[in-house]
């Protein structure tokens, strides 16, 4: 649920970067806060854990559609992967409006893909949120790679709810703004609809 400050006629809607770990999504979060002018958003804060990051910051977006009159502040998240930490993904996501999902397009980790997938399924619904209608996008990273997964099995064994996707590689800043803006998109449009049905 979106936290409304009506003194400052804003929205703060929170986005959550999931996958597996080492996939992509600190290296996302990265490139998004660099390309994003230095007044329209905050410094980037790192909590490291052991081996992985959680990453926060938050984003002015002066360019979305407005919603019924406020402007949207975008809190966006990446958490870590590793099974261990699935504390921390739950607490992250408590109060989420979008998700990402950074899958590792190697070869390899297609399994780890899936089983991060469930994770989010089964966090979400802790959380009581429907998997099917929460805003969610897509991202195929480390699509550079010599031993990628192809697009139509990917979207086969992950996209089940047919969200849109998009093809990254994120160490070079490929496809992460276009992934954002989706579901900054999403949830904005989301946001819309909900106050358009309970008026």
């Amino acid at each position: 649920m979106p936290i409304i400050n009506y003194r400052a006629k804003e929205i703060n809607c929170k986005i959550v970067y999931c996958g597996p770990s080492l996939g992509g999504k600190t290296t996302n979060i990265k490139a998004i806060h660099a390309s994003l002018p230095a007044q329209a958003r905050s410094e980037l804060q790192i909590i490291d854990t052991q081996d992985d990051r959680t990453l926060f910051f938050d984003y002015f977006a002066l360019s979305l559609s407005q919603i019924r009159g406020m402007k949207a502040r975008f809190l966006v998240y990446a958490v870590p992967g590793q099974d261990y930490y699935k504390a921390t993904r739950k607490m992250v996501l408590q109060g989420v409006d979008g998700v990402v999902f950074v899958a590792d397009s190697d070869a390899e980790r297609l399994e780890d893909n899936i089983a991060s997938l469930n994770d989010l399924k089964t966090l979400l619904a802790e959380h009581g949120y429907d998997y099917d209608t929460i805003p969610l996008v897509l991202q195929f990273n480390k699509r550079d790679l010599p031993s990628t997964i192809g697009v139509e099995k990917l979207n086969y064994e992950l996209n089940d709810k047919h969200c849109p996707t998009f093809e990254a590689v994120a160490t070079q800043s490929i496809g992460t703004v276009e992934t954002f803006k989706a579901i900054c998109s999403a949830v904005v449009d989301k946001l819309n609809a909900d106050i358009h049905v309970q008026a």
